[in-house]
């Protein structure tokens, strides 16, 4: 079977996003032969945002992209700029990676503000808001976590708060949890709308966009690299891999390890109608962006047409987006009961790329050429900042110098059979979503 056999569809999603983001420029197929100083695979917002680190620098780039800008996991997401990762704090990402984490920490940190500057400095039109982001604890144990995060975001001097179960009510207009964690960097955005207008941003800086032609091979000769795409290639001293959660999905042999070292698993999206204005104000009323401790995620964003912006998981694939539709829209009615009945009028998904410790990988291909993957649900704010990180990379600053810490690509073994188990993970965090929680 050929790879293009193998390859997803590459239309457009039934996204709110797709259905209210600004076209995105035209990018032409590869259809030649082409050099440049840098080739990135991948135009999410990683490969934009190091395309476009590139330009500002003056160097050559080309972005070989399989669909459109925005296509994969980076227009298909909640939106939500959030300037920690899942599950590590500081200090385990440190104790992981040493002083190359403490650099990491740092951009985590900074990512939601790198994000917002970057919106602000090419004018992108993307309903930016950076209303803060909230994790409010849905249990009374949880707010050991709330406390643990503040206390270690506080020593690294995030603009982190701590909030009373009567804050989070009046923050959030909801009785349902009992304080959290806020992040004033934090927000929103929509993530199509940013991922098109980085695109524009780089060709209007002289950089090469070209889509539909999804990389199937990337290869050392001589001093340069070659990536193969169906009808062209590029030849290119550097290159910045930028395919993380659907790095297999176009060409399977493109990078297997990288592959195999991230479970892409499916993350539904949904969009209420409007809410009334009325409703609005007592229903996060400040705008923030609110996922909360659940393992089965609880979480809500505005868009700009006061929409609220939701989701969920679902593990029998069978009748998923009405089934999705009535289960979290009780959940809404449950946590916001002033809401009433609740209809959606859009539903999809998207891949998340999960790693086994909730830690994204970052690697080294060999020379001049790099790698990541697993963002773990963080993606927007960080993959716009790691941008930055990789177009260093290429202009030669030092290793000790990036936020990057590279380790080698670890394969999960029976990668395949994770895969296809990983939805079953949804019973697991269930269960524990109702124990209460005890600090050790």
């Amino acid at each position: 079977m050929s790879a293009a056999a193998r390859a997803p569809s590459t239309a457009h999603h039934g996204s709110i996003w797709a259905a209210t983001a600004p076209p995105g420029p035209a990018c032409p197929k590869l259809e030649a032969s082409v050099e440049a100083d840098a080739v990135v695979i991948g135009a999410g917002f990683t490969g934009l945002s190091t395309a476009l680190n590139l330009r500002k620098s003056g160097v050559d780039v080309a972005v070989v992209e399989a669909a459109e800008p925005g296509w994969g996991a980076s227009g298909r997401n909640n939106g939500q700029v959030i300037p920690t990762l899942s599950r590590p704090d500081p200090d385990d990402i440190e104790a992981k990676h040493g002083e190359a984490g403490e650099r990491f920490v740092a951009l985590l940190r900074d990512c939601a503000s790198i994000l917002f500057d970057t919106v602000r400095e090419h004018a992108i039109v993307a309903e930016a808001e950076q209303t803060g982001w909230v994790q409010p604890a849905h249990s009374p144990g949880r707010i050991a976590i709330s406390e643990r995060r503040v206390r270690q975001w506080s020593k690294r001097g995030a603009p982190v708060e701590l909030l009373s179960r009567a804050q989070a009510s009046e923050m959030l207009g909801s009785d349902a949890w009992h304080g959290g964690f806020w992040n004033r960097t934090g927000g929103h955005v929509n993530p199509l709308a940013l991922a098109r207008g980085l695109a524009h941003a780089v060709v209007e800086a002289g950089g090469r966009i070209f889509a539909q032609s999804p990389a199937l091979s990337f290869s050392r000769v001589g001093d340069q690299w070659l990536v193969r795409t169906p009808a062209g290639q590029v030849r290119a001293r550097a290159l910045v891999l930028a395919t993380n959660a659907y790095t297999g999905e176009f060409a399977p042999a493109l990078a297997p390890r990288i592959a195999r070292e991230v479970v892409p698993v499916l993350s539904w999206q949904m969009a209420t109608l409007p809410l009334p204005d009325a409703v609005r104000a007592t229903v996060i009323p400040g705008r923030q962006a609110m996922s909360d401790t659940h393992g089965d995620l609880h979480f809500a964003r505005y868009d700009a047409r006061n929409r609220l912006v939701t989701g969920g998981a679902i593990i029998v694939p069978f009748n998923q987006a009405e089934r999705l539709k009535a289960m979290i829209g009780e959940r809404l009615k449950r946590l916001w009961p002033q809401i009433g009945e609740v209809r959606f009028d859009h539903v999809w998904n998207g891949y998340v790329g999960m790693t086994d410790d909730f830690l994204p990988r970052f690697h080294r291909l060999g020379p001049d050429a790099w790698a990541w993957a697993g963002c773990n649900g963080r993606a927007v704010g960080l993959s716009v900042a790691l941008g930055g990180e990789f177009a260093k990379a290429v202009r030669g600053v030092p290793e000790n110098e990036l936020a990057l810490p590279f380790t080698e690509p670890a394969p999960l073994p029976l990668h395949s059979l994770a895969r296809r188990v990983a939805p079953l993970m949804l019973l697991r965090y269930r269960q524990l979503d109702r124990r209460e929680f005890r600090a050790g």
